[in-house]
Formats: C-alpha cells, structure tokens, sequence
C-alpha cells in the first residue's frame, strides 16, 4: 500500500513559541488599553515597593514594546536563535534564562534609572546570541566565536551608550549579554561534568 505523507506543523520550542504569543498578547493588549496596560505591566520602571505591581514590572517589562517595528525586530531574533537552543539546554534551562535576564535587568533598571521606562525583550535577545555562542563549548576551552561576538557585541554596546543618543538601553543588551554568556557557560560544565 503505497501512503502519502503529509506535512505538519510541529509544536517544536513551548518557551520560545510561549514567549513570542505573551509579547503578541501584551502589544495588542497596549494598543485596546491605549497603553495604560503597557505602563502599568508590562515596563520597569521606579516606584513603591509596597505595589505588587512593581514585582509584576520587573519580569513583564520583557513582553511591552514600544510599537510593532520594536515588537518585531526583537521576536524575529528570538524565533531565529531561540529553538536551537532551546533543544540543546531544555525547555527549563530556556526559561530560567530569560526569567534572570528579566530579573537582572528589571532590578538594575530599577535602582539606577528612575524616571526612565524600559520596555521590549532586547535584553533577552542578547541573552541568547551570547547562549547560543556556548553551544560548541569543549572543556577547557571557550569558543573563539564566543569571544568575537562577545568582544563585538560589548563593544558595539559601549559605544552607542557613550555616542548615540537614541531610546536604545545598550545597559540593558550588555547584562542580557552577560547573563546568557554566564548561564551558558554554567550549563555547558554542567553537562560536561555529567559525562
């Protein structure tokens, strides 16, 4: 008997795919609230500890974005670099990743930025160009594209903090960067230890 099979769809990256339909949710959410849910939930930015809400902020600033262009061009990264690695380190691991680096970079956004609001996955991005770095890790060796991308990335970020003026936290990229490239390497001896 000769069967045809077809093609179909493949729910191959939960946290990634999860990800991508919360920021979605939260855009299309701003735009029915005119915004009001973008301030309130999903950006970081100074105010009491005493609101829940500010605890909500530092993890939900990850899902706002500023218009669609910003929506887009971070989700298109994330789709791309995301289920790589989410197949090598897990679901779990992934998503421990992008929880710290919305952490970290809720809480330093918070303490050093007060009047400003940070809102988009830009941290998370980088989080996982500098993860995906680690992929080729052996022991006792770091990856020269790891140190290139790091070295590029890095630099690139210091320079448009210090000499372009624009709404870009390069902060906020270079603790994305440094949390992905640490998680990465923690995972990565990890594993290595366990053969």
């Amino acid at each position: 008997m000769n069967q045809k099979r077809g093609f179909r769809i493949s729910f191959n990256s939960p946290v990634i795919l999860g990800f991508t339909v919360l920021c979605f949710g939260a855009m299309l959410l701003g735009m029915i609230t005119r915004n009001t849910s973008t301030h309130l939930v999903f950006s970081v930015y100074r105010a009491s500890l005493l609101d829940p809400l500010t605890y909500v902020r530092f993890f939900g600033h990850m899902l706002g974005h500023a218009n669609w262009e910003h929506l887009m061009g971070n989700i298109m990264l994330i789709l791309v670099v995301g289920p790589l690695l989410e197949e090598k380190y897990g679901s779990a691991n992934l998503l421990f990743v992008i929880l710290t680096t919305g952490l970290v970079t809720g809480i330093v956004h918070f303490l050093l930025f007060p009047h400003i609001q940070l809102l988009g996955a830009s941290g998370v991005v980088f989080a996982l160009i500098l993860l995906s770095s680690f992929t080729s890790i052996r022991e006792g060796s770091i990856p020269l594209t790891f140190i290139l991308v790091a070295v590029i990335y890095i630099g690139q970020q210091i320079y448009g903090g210090l000499f372009v003026h624009d709404n870009v936290s390069n902060l906020t990229h270079i603790l994305g960067g440094v949390v992905g490239s640490g998680l990465g390497y923690v995972m990565n001896k990890n594993k290595m230890n366990r053969y």
